[in-house]
């Protein structure tokens, strides 16, 4: 399974994106999801997961009221929608399981201006 995410970008700070993660099939029904991310000279943290009834969620505290994960059934894909974004979120954003079980893909940048 080959996980690609894209959707990052520049934005200001403030701004919003919502980049989203296609996920195989097989994995996207049979397995909980989250978004990492990971900041210059910084440990890769767990910031957002759903589980798979689609309504359980989870957020790291920093980003809790900002960031919304979203599900996409009809195109398996797995989605952060991130609000006002302050230039602290700036880091390589990854998707995978929620224990990290697959390959990790590129990731997609998310730049934050101030």
């Amino acid at each position: 399974v080959h996980l690609v995410e894209s959707g990052g970008g520049l934005v200001h700070s403030g701004g919003s994106l919502r980049p989203p993660c296609p996920a195989s099939g097989v994995f996207f029904s049979r397995a909980a999801m989250s978004w990492y991310r990971q900041a210059p000279g910084k440990k890769r943290e767990q910031v957002a997961t759903i589980f798979l009834d689609g309504v359980g969620r989870n957020y790291l505290n920093s980003v809790k009221g900002g960031f919304n994960i979203l599900k996409d059934n009809a195109k398996s894909t797995v989605s952060p929608q991130m609000n006002g974004l302050k230039p602290e979120a700036a880091a390589v954003y990854c998707c995978n399981t929620v224990d990290s079980a697959l390959s990790w893909g590129q990731g997609t940048q998310v730049i934050v201006s101030s």
